[in-house]
């Protein structure tokens, strides 16, 4: 079974030890300590017990198995797009999505010494957001699980010529020379996360506007989508995202990630649903949410 690098163990083992000693305070993320996700739970949910994990899929299984009150996911990045595998995961988890929150990232660049670096370790997202300032200086990009744990691996590697890229955070915990800061290519760089638990909100409890968050599929026929999406228009539903992608490995049929503004319930939103059920298929209500003022 994979596991965080050695210099990431003590800390695993201390956060593990309190969030199992309270956890419906636990938040658990994927990452080691230090990584962006670390930093979203300490945001959203100060109070928190963060729960690290070495994988998305154990952060969801640690609130299904109730280690953790709830898991704390990116979702999409205003550069680089959306998270790999993530509208696989959240559908088939049975959990549901009760916030979001959007953090402003920022990336910085270590090493055991000053560099010049040869190679630089990191999670494909924040590799992908910062391959311009790589480019220049003739880094070669590794993907690894995450960045803290690609700042712990740099640190048990010993390896002069291999750096980092993770939060500054990562630096100190792991004793590892902070190169250089906000190395990521646009600065108005902005990950959303979704906070998830076993059960959805109670939708009297939501306060102002809401965000509901849905997948459906569509059959794959002439104007499918336009008919799907008209009852939307028509009611003056806000849809403010819409992606698709492929379940499995048929493309006879298109599934589609959706957030519109608006919450079950009120008539114009029933209505919009009413109109998709006729249309598509498979629809599922992942959670409908506070709308978060940070998104404007």
């Amino acid at each position: 079974m994979a596991s965080f690098p050695a210099p990431a163990l003590r800390l695993v083992a201390e956060m593990t030890a309190a969030a199992a000693a309270d956890p419906k305070r636990a938040v658990a993320f994927q990452g080691a300590p230090g990584a962006n996700s670390h930093r979203a739970a300490m945001e959203a949910l100060p109070h928190c017990l963060p729960l690290p994990c070495f994988s998305f899929e154990d952060a969801l299984d640690a609130v299904k198995d109730g280690r953790a009150g709830q898991a704390i996911i990116p979702i999409e990045n205003s550069q680089h797009g959306r998270v790999a595998d993530i509208h696989f995961l959240l559908p088939e988890s049975g959990l549901a999505i009760v916030g979001e929150h959007f953090m402003a990232i920022h990336a910085c660049l270590m090493g055991i010494g000053p560099g010049p670096f040869t190679s630089a370790y990191s999670h494909p997202q924040a590799l992908g957001q910062s391959r311009r300032y790589l480019r220049e200086r003739g880094i070669v990009p590794m993907s690894y699980a995450d960045t803290a744990g690609a700042a712990a691996y740099v640190a048990e590697l010993g390896d002069p010529a291999v750096a980092a890229i993770a939060p500054s955070i990562a630096a100190e915990l792991y004793g590892l020379t902070l190169v250089d800061e906000n190395i990521e290519d646009a600065h108005d760089n902005m990950t959303r996360f979704v906070m998830l638990a076993r059960e959805p909100l109670d939708l009297g409890t939501i306060p102002g506007e809401a965000i509901t968050t849905f997948v459906f599929e569509v059959r794959n026929i002439p104007a499918a989508l336009y008919k799907a999406l008209g009852g939307f228009a028509t009611n003056g539903v806000n849809m403010t995202k819409l992606e698709s992608y492929q379940r499995g490995a048929s493309f006879a049929a298109t599934a589609f990630f959706a957030d519109i503004v608006g919450a079950p319930g009120e008539p114009p939103v029933d209505r919009a649903f009413e109109e998709l059920t006729f249309f598509a298929k498979d629809l599922r209500i992942l959670g409908t949410y506070p709308l978060e003022r940070q998104r404007g």
